[in-house]
C-alpha cells in the first residue's frame, strides 16, 4: 500500500468515529506525537500497527489503502480545473487536505460542481422544449453503488437463499430450474418469440414471460433470473432502496432495476460458488463464463461484487464502454481513480482492445503517482435487432492492483517491470510530457509554443509552477 496515503486514510476514520489523537493512539499503544506523525505521512506503518489500526477503527485492511481518498482527490482535480469555472489554481497539497481531512465537505464540493454542470447545459440548449430540466439520474445511481464497493450482503443472502432451494445440481442446468420455479410457483408461461423494440417483455395480467429470439442462451437465462428476483426479492431490494432514498423518480427506478440485476447475478452464479471457481480457474474469465453458463460481461460484473467480509475476493475494478468513450458501467472495488467526467486515456487497453475483437488484451497501466495495475480488455456485442442495423460493440474491462497479478492468468508471461504502459486518467489531468497521444495539455501547465521547433509529441509544456 501506499505510505503516502495511508496517513491520510487513518486521520478520516479517526474523524468519522469522533476519536481524539490521544484515544486513538491510546488504544494502538503509541505516543500521540507519533500518530501525528502517521497522520501527515511522515512515519511510515508497520505491518504490526496496520494490523492493530484496522482492529481499533474496526474496518478491512483493504479500507485502509487509500482508495477513497484517491477519488476524492481526482474529483476534486477535475473539478478545480475546469476552466469554465474561472477559478483560482488549487495547489495539490490543498486537494489532498480537502479530501483527506474534509471528506464531507469534499463530496459537497463535488455534488455542487455536478448540479452546476447540469444548470450550464441547460443553459447551453440540453433543456428539452416543454422546459423541463434534464437531470443525470445514472450518476445518482452510480455513486450509490459505488460508495457500497458493489457488494450488498442482504441481496447476497436473499438469491443465496434463491439458489439453495432450487438446488439444480449444476449450474448448467440453473436456467431451467429457474424456467420451472417460474412456471410452478409463479405461474409464469416463458417463451421465446419476435419481439418488437425489446427483448424482454413481462405481462402480470396473463403471466406471461416474452424473450427475444434474437437473445443468446446465456442472456435468456439472466433474463428469467430477472424475472424470478422481480417476484421473490422484492422485499430486499426495496429496504436497499429505501435506504438509498434517492432524489428523483428516475434514479430510484435506475437503482431497483441495478439492484435486481445484482439479485439476479447472484442466482446465477452463487457467491461461494463463484469465488472458488474464480479463484480455482485463476480469474480466466472466459472459463468462468463457460462453468456458470453465463456471458463474459456477466462473469465479469460479478466478479467485481466479491466484497464479503471474511470471504472477500481480488478487488477488481470493473467497467463497460464504447467506441466512443462513453462509460454506462464503472464499479472500483480495486480503487482504480476513474475520471468522473471527460475522456479516459487513449493509451488503456479499454480503448486499444477495439482494435482485436473478441480477443482478450492484457495491460500492466501505470499511472503518474505510480500505481500500477494488472488490466484485462475484451470487445462485447449484443445483436441487432433487425436487418441494418450497427451491432451494438463495447468493451469490458477489469483490473487489479499489480500485487495480485500472480493470482490472475492473463499475468502469466509478462515481464511484471518492463511491460509497464504509462496512462494518465486523462490528458487534463496526466503530465506526462513524453505522451504522443496526448489529445490536450495538462490544465496546471503553461504550454510551451516555439514556432522553430516541432515536437514529436503534440503538445510540449514547462513544468508545473509550485
Amino acid at each position: 500500500m501506499s505510505r503516502t496515503l495511508i496517513g491520510r486514510t487513518v486521520r478520516r476514520l479517526r474523524i468519522e468515529r469522533a476519536l481524539s489523537q490521544q484515544a486513538l493512539a491510546t488504544s494502538l499503544g503509541i505516543s500521540a506525537s507519533y500518530l501525528n506523525l502517521i497522520e501527515h505521512d511522515q512515519r511510515a506503518v508497520t505491518a504490526s500497527l496496520l494490523i492493530k489500526l484496522a482492529e481499533t477503527l474496526r474496518v478491512d485492511l483493504r479500507e485502509l489503502s487509500g482508495a477513497q481518498e484517491r477519488q476524492l482527490e481526482v474529483g476534486l482535480r477535475e473539478a478545480f480545473g475546469d476552466l469554465l469555472l474561472g477559478a483560482e489554481e488549487v495547489p495539490e497539497q490543498e486537494v489532498e487536505a480537502l479530501a483527506a481531512g474534509s471528506p464531507h465537505a469534499a463530496r459537497a464540493v463535488l455534488a455542487l460542481y455536478r448540479a452546476w454542470r447540469v444548470a450550464r447545459e441547460d443553459a447551453n440548449g440540453i433543456a428539452l422544449p416543454s422546459g423541463r430540466r434534464i437531470v443525470l439520474p445514472n450518476e445518482e445511481a452510480r455513486d450509490f453503488f459505488d460508495d457500497r464497493c458493489n457488494h450488498f450482503p442482504t441481496l447476497e443472502a436473499a438469491a443465496e437463499a434463491l439458489a439453495t432451494d432450487l438446488a439444480p445440481g449444476v449450474p448448467a442446468e440453473m436456467n431451467h430450474a429457474i424456467a420451472e420455479r417460474l412456471r410452478r410457483v409463479h405461474g409464469v408461461s416463458v417463451t421465446v418469440q419476435p419481439l418488437e423494440a425489446a427483448l424482454r417483455r413481462y405481462d402480470p395480467a396473463t403471466r406471461g414471460l416474452a424473450l427475444s429470439e434474437a437473445l443468446p442462451r446465456e442472456s435468456r437465462g439472466f433474463q428469467m433470473a430477472f424475472q424470478l428476483a422481480l417476484l421473490e426479492a422484492r422485499e430486499a431490494v426495496e429496504a436497499a432502496v429505501t435506504e438509498a432514498a434517492p432524489s428523483t423518480s428516475e434514479a430510484l427506478m435506475l437503482i431497483r432495476i441495478g439492484l435486481l440485476n445484482y439479485v439476479a447475478g447472484g442466482l446465477l452464479m452463487p457467491y461461494a460458488a463463484f469465488l472458488a471457481a474464480a479463484s480455482t480457474l485463476r480469474h480466466d474469465m472466459e472459463a468462468v463464463a463457460a462453468r456458470f453458463g453465463v456471458s463474459y460481461e456477466q462473469a465479469c460484473h460479478r466478479l467485481s461484487t466479491l466484497q464479503r467480509v471474511g470471504a472477500r475476493g481480488v478487488p477488481f475494478f470493473f467497467l463497460r464502454v464504447d467506441p466512443a468513450g462513453n462509460v454506462s458501467k464503472r464499479f472500483s472495488a480495486a480503487g482504480f481513480p476513474f475520471a468522473r467526467y471527460g475522456g479516459s486515456c487513449p493509451r488503456w487497453v479499454v480503448h486499444t482492445a477495439f482494435a482485436q475483437p473478441n480477443a482478450v488484451q492484457v495491460q500492466i497501466a501505470e499511472l503518474p503517482d505510480g500505481a500500477t495495475f494488472l488490466c484485462f480488455a475484451r470487445t462485447i456485442a449484443r445483436p441487432s435487432l433487425h436487418w441494418g442495423e450497427p451491432r451494438p460493440v463495447h468493451v469490458v474491462a477489469m483490473g487489479c492492483a499489480l500485487a495480485n497479478a500472480a493470482e490472475v492468468a492473463y499475468a502469466d508471461g509478462l515481464d511484471l517491470d518492463r511491460a509497464r504502459v504509462g496512462i494518465g486518467l486523462s490528458c487534463r489531468l496526466c503530465d506526462r510530457p513524453d505522451c504522443r497521444s496526448r489529445a490536450f495539455p495538462p490544465l496546471e501547465h503553461r504550454l510551451s509554443l516555439d514556432p522553430m521547433t516541432t515536437g514529436a509529441t503534440p503538445f510540449r509544456f514547462e513544468p508545473k509552477r509550485r
